[in-house]
């Protein structure tokens, strides 16, 4: 007996010829036509396009080391195009964003050194990002020391992480001879709220018991972070994700469902659409390799919906880029947001709501 294919309604895949003088558009349009993993690159960009267009409030996660990598003018072009509304990044890249504000070394090198050769010359590295320890890493240290000392009045109370990275953000746009290459910098003046991922596990948080040793104490707010990122996600009519790797930023962002749903007993079906760029496994069972599918199950997504949802392996400072000149080709700005200036409000719209 003979049957009629069930593929009789899907596009024909027709090899096709790169022109000379392509756009990022059309080269990613061209991938989404052949397969594997090029495909979904642009099912992902498609996705970005539409989460821009349909006015989503925009959740950038950024794990792993692109901001030390020189990756961060990206972040600022998204933020400053209105493309990008509330950031959870881990404590480390915004403390490495900072070196470039300020001027501080950081080189492109190779992976293939001698890594007892560079402790002895007081070199440390990332991979293949070269920052020397005393020219870079301590004199962050002390500028982030000197931050806390003259914005101390600033810092009074539990402060949640987006509060201090505001401050710190005001701060350099004051006083760094580079502000504009810096993302916490943008979004400090943009009105974007910067999360950290961890209160702990970073330099940034390390220099802080250096300052209250010194009588200059801040004390940060786990429970702050949580409600007031999932206000957020509550007081956002729409809301979608774009996640670069996994692990703690991932998490932050994506456990604002079952914060709302679950914890404070509120009605709500997790976040809309979402995009994770990552080349964790999902055999492993880590939070990094959770599929889009799997975080359904726990509230985090509405639904999983291909066209919602698009899982993109590979590793991002490869993606990332092709999605942003994508989206800034193709997508006018849109109104900056300024969430910051909203988190009173939908606080109060969250605790109503229990």
């Amino acid at each position: 007996m003979t049957h009629d294919s069930l593929f009789i309604h899907a596009p024909d895949i027709v090899p096709e010829k790169p022109g000379k003088g392509m756009t990022v558009p059309q080269l990613l349009a061209m991938m989404g036509r052949t397969c594997f993993e090029a495909r979904n690159v642009f099912r992902a960009a498609s996705l970005y396009r539409r989460m821009i267009d349909q006015k989503d409030t925009i959740w950038l996660g950024i794990a792993g080391a692109g901001i030390a990598g020189g990756m961060g003018g990206m972040v600022i072009s998204l933020i400053e195009s209105g493309f990008v509304d509330v950031i959870c990044s881990t404590g480390a890249q915004v403390y490495h964003d900072l070196h470039f504000a300020f001027g501080l070394p950081v080189k492109a090198i190779s992976p293939n050194w001698d890594d007892d050769q560079l402790r002895l010359h007081g070199d440390t590295r990332i991979y293949d990002i070269g920052i020397r320890e005393k020219e870079t890493l301590e004199v962050q240290d002390s500028l982030v020391q000197r931050f806390v000392k003259e914005r101390h009045d600033r810092l009074q109370g539990p402060v949640s992480s987006w509060e201090f990275n505001r401050q710190m953000g005001l701060w350099v746009n004051e006083t760094a001879p580079r502000p504009e290459l810096s993302f916490v910098a943008a979004a400090a003046r943009c009105g974007v709220p910067v999360f950290w991922d961890s209160l702990a596990n970073h330099s940034i948080s390390m220099n802080l018991v250096q300052t209250d040793y010194e009588g200059f104490p801040v004390t940060l707010s786990a429970q702050k972070d949580i409600i007031h990122s999932s206000a957020i996600a509550y007081g956002a009519k729409q809301t979608g994700f774009l996640e670069l790797g996994g692990g703690g930023p991932k998490n932050f962002i994506q456990q604002t469902g079952p914060t709302i749903s679950q914890i404070l007993g509120i009605e709500f079906e997790g976040a809309d659409r979402g995009i994770q760029i990552g080349t964790a496994v999902e055999r492993e069972g880590s939070l990094s390799s959770c599929t889009f599918g799997e975080a359904v199950t726990w509230g985090k997504y509405q639904e999983a919906s291909e066209a919602n949802l698009v899982q993109v392996w590979g590793e991002y400072s490869i993606i990332f880029p092709l999605l942003v000149a994508y989206v800034m080709d193709l997508c006018p700005p849109r109104p900056l947001s300024r969430v910051c200036d909203c988190m009173d409000t939908w606080v109060k719209e969250l605790e109503a709501a229990r």
